[in-house]
């Protein structure tokens, strides 16, 4: 007979919340400043497993992959672990390519248009 391992249903990680604080995107990179074994100890299983992992910068795609949590509950319990200055989230590194005013201007001349 197989084993089943019980595991917490999302809403109890995230507290019912969807929404993050901060913009997180999938290639965000986030880790753990100063490493505290007491404060991953308190942490419920799923988040230890996260905080553990953000040890070495990860992108919260590769969090979600390692914790088997889905991308909005990780986006989730990533935020409230920023929240409480036990991670860091990287300001993201990948500028646009794009020149906005170029395309500010491409937009207003198709609204012109129209």
């Amino acid at each position: 007979m197989a084993t089943s391992h019980w595991k917490v249903r999302p809403y109890v990680l995230t507290g019912g919340r969807t929404r993050t604080r901060r913009h997180l995107l999938v290639h965000t990179l986030v880790s753990v400043p100063y490493y505290d074994a007491v404060f991953a100890a308190g942490l419920l299983p799923e988040a230890r497993t996260l905080y553990e992992n953000a040890r070495d910068t990860k992108s919260v795609a590769e969090l979600s992959a390692c914790s088997g949590m889905s991308l909005g509950v990780t986006r989730v319990v990533v935020d409230d672990l920023a929240a409480s200055d036990r991670l860091v989230v990287h300001a993201d590194a990948y500028s646009s390519p794009f020149d906005f005013r170029l395309l500010e201007r491409l937009r207003d001349g198709l609204r012109q248009l129209a």
